[in-house]
Order: structure tokens, then sequence, then C-alpha cells
């Protein structure tokens, strides 16, 4: 791909995520959530980072993850970001500021995060031990999240399936928005929902596309399934469906 292509590519994606967070950000969400966090707000400059070093060229394969988790995305800004591979693996790291309202349970650090994300760090884990360079894999791959909102009732995470239908609806209807949108920009063969909640979304969201669905077990500690060889499940998941050689 030429380097017009690969501007015009990075400059859709720049744009596509502003829209959705200024969609999302306008957003009101009601008890027991207690607190939202919009790291395409306070951490877009690793964000943007993200998408211009990791964007540029069309993709086979999006993976497509929930929503940001507290000790990743929420901290830094990058899909399932767990902090070591995002800064010793792929070599990213920008400043990143505060959101609007802080939880005082669920503090933004930044870079400076020493919690581990363990979902984020199974998942980069097993696709370093596949590719190597984070080059090499985003060669052919990327990774995003459907909804760019982390929810919290004090330090107890939510996610958005717990949401009332009144205030999940809007936000499902930008985010299955924003996936067409990103769909169309990467033309990928799959979008690989991470967990069964992605993979519905995307099921939906895209219902009608050239694309193919696929399904990743979820790395999270909280699926006993996902702590039993999660790397050594999620390869052979890849290699069942087609996706991986």
């Amino acid at each position: 791909m030429n380097d017009n292509a690969e501007t015009a590519t990075v400059t859709a994606l720049i744009a596509a995520a502003r829209k959705l967070s200024e969609n999302v950000g306008q957003m009101s969400f009601a008890p027991p959530v207690s607190h939202v966090y919009n790291p395409l707000e306070y951490a877009w400059a690793p964000h943007e980072q993200y998408l211009r070093r990791f964007g540029g060229e069309r993709k086979r394969v999006v993976f497509l993850g929930m929503n940001p988790g507290p000790f990743g995305m929420a901290q830094c800004g990058i899909p399932f970001g767990e902090i070591a591979a995002v800064r010793d693996w792929m070599g990213l790291a920008a400043p990143v500021g505060k959101p609007a309202r802080e939880n005082p349970e669920r503090p933004v650090e930044g870079f400076a995060c020493t919690r581990s994300e363990v979902s984020g760090k199974r998942l980069w884990a097993l696709f370093r031990e596949r590719f190597g360079s984070a080059e090499a894999f985003f060669a052919g791959h990327f990774v995003a999240n459907y909804c760019p909102l982390a929810f919290f009732d004090a330090a107890r995470n939510l996610t958005p399936d717990k949401l009332p239908r009144r205030e999940s609806e809007p936000l499902y209807a930008a985010c299955d928005a924003h996936l067409r949108e990103l769909a169309g920009i990467l033309q990928p063969e799959w979008v690989v929902g991470v967990g069964g909640f992605a993979e519905k979304r995307a099921a939906l969201a895209l219902q009608g596309a050239r694309i193919r669905i696929g399904k990743l077990l979820h790395p999270s500690p909280a699926s006993p399934a996902a702590n039993r060889g999660w790397a050594e499940a999620a390869a052979r998941q890849l290699r069942d469906q087609g996706i991986w050689d």
C-alpha cells in the first residue's frame, strides 16, 4: 500500500474514533453506575499514536474486545492495554490525562500504573509468541474495542451488557455505527469477537457485510476456562475456524 493510501486509512481511523468519542461522551448513565471513563478523551494521545503506528493498512483480521478494562485501556488508551505490552512490545508511550470525574477507587495513573491487566497480558503474549514483533502482528491484524467507555460502581467494574435497555440501546447504536465504519476502513476478512458479547455485537452490527465473524475465548481471569491454558485453547480456536494456519 502506498504512503497516500496509508495516510488516508489512518486519517479515517482517527476521524472515526473522534466521532465515536464525541457521540458516547454525551450520554448519561444512572446508578448503580458511579463513574464513567472515556479514555478516547483523556488518553487520546496514546490512542492516536496506536492508530498512526499500527492502523495504516488493510487488515485481514480484526480482534474485537468488549470495553476498556480498569488497568488496561482505562489507563493507557490502548485496547487490552497491558502496560508492559504496550510500552515494551508495541513501543508506545504518551502522556495520559485524567477523566472529568475520577473514581477514587480506580485512579488513572497512565503508564505509571503497576497493576496488570491480565486479559491484555494473555492476549498480547499469544500474539507475541506467534508473530515475534508487533510490526509482524499488525501487518495483518488489528485489535479494537466495541465500546470505548469503562463503567464503575465504586470499585466494581460494570460491563455494558449490565446496563438497562434505555441506556444500552443508544450506546450500542453508536458503537455499532463505529464498528461498521471501522470495518469499511480496514476491510477485514474476519472480525473475531473476544468473548461472547463482542461476537454477538459484531454479528448484529455487520449483518449483511461480506465479513466472517469468529469467536475467541475471553482471556479474563474471571473465566474458569481461561485459567486452564488459555493460550493453547485460543490458538486452537483460531486454527479450527481457519483464521490462523
